[in-house]
């Protein structure tokens, strides 16, 4: 639910091809102000039915249609969802598949939204056609593992360097409660090349990677009804201020106000494994540099 609207939520009935991809399907007659709440991943949010919805911007921008956003995007509150009679297949990237998959990298998009067509030119209306053409959502999500399977085999190889890759696994693994000196060290990089590297190919800064993995993961335990005091304790923060002033960065509403957030309580039924989405295929330094997919 959220607030009058019913949600429908589907999962696909088999995994998919490529590692670090997750997908789930959503309809909802009546979406009315609903808060994006900043996540990890890079998203696709693929519009396959007769509705619409719109992304409203708080610099007063709107966007509606297919859309790709940045990991991190709605930081603030900065973006909110409406439509009625929507349906929409969402996609979650792991950021280091997330070129490889797309064509752009996830510092290209700068933790805003953009416009699918704008990303993918003429193959996002082709998409979105073929989309058009089913009507249950297994075949949806079948076309869309086919897509992004054949995506990353045409993709030379992932521009992930294996150390950044290895670096953002620990950060996923370790839930945000790792510290990024650490991780420099473990690599034999300095600070400044795992900034400027992490930066470059994920889209993200290596401590606000920290902060958001471990907000997302804080988020979700608020909503299942743990204290903000036992969350804050147990998720790495250094007291409840932190974890009050951190909930505010990302959301712009208290740790209280979040605990209320009905996406997030759809989010765990659409997303039961909330990190499969992020985890790549490598899993050490010296790990695998390309998109791993099966082929049919």
């Amino acid at each position: 639910m959220h607030g009058a609207a019913v949600w429908g939520v589907v999962r696909p009935e088999r995994p998919g091809r490529v590692a670090g991809v997750g997908m789930a399907g959503f309809h909802v007659r009546d979406l009315d102000a609903l808060r994006m709440v900043p996540h990890p991943a890079v998203t696709l949010f693929l519009d396959v039915g007769a509705g619409s919805y719109v992304l409203d911007h708080a610099a007063g921008r709107q966007q509606g249609g297919s859309a790709v956003a940045g990991p991190g995007v709605g930081a603030g509150g900065a973006v909110w969802a409406r439509g009625e009679n929507v349906e929409c297949l969402q996609v979650r990237l792991s950021p280091v598949i997330a070129r490889a998959v797309l064509g752009v990298s996830p510092a290209e998009l700068d933790g805003a939204v953009a416009g699918l067509d704008d990303v993918w030119g003429r193959e996002a209306a082709r998409i979105r056609e073929r989309l058009g053409e089913v009507t249950s959502w297994q075949e949806r999500f079948a076309l869309t593992d086919s897509l992004l399977a054949r995506r990353c085999r045409e993709a030379e190889r992932s521009p992930v360097d294996p150390e950044v890759a290895w670096a953002w696994e620990r950060i996923v693994g370790g839930r945000g409660a790792v510290r990024v000196e650490r991780l420099a060290a473990e690599l034999g990089w300095s600070r400044k090349r795992l900034w400027s590297r992490f930066r470059a190919q994920l889209g993200l800064r290596p401590k606000h990677a920290v902060r958001l993995v471990r907000f997302d993961h804080a988020a979700h335990r608020l909503v299942a009804g743990e204290s903000a005091a036992g969350v804050a304790a147990d998720a790495g923060y250094a007291d409840q201020s932190h974890l009050h002033r951190d909930v505010m960065a990302f959301t712009g509403v208290t740790p209280a106000a979040v605990a209320g957030e009905r996406f997030l309580a759809v989010d765990d039924l659409a997303w039961p494994d909330r990190d499969a989405a992020l985890r790549s295929p490598a899993s050490s330094p010296a790990g695998p540099r390309s998109c791993r997919a099966s082929r049919p």
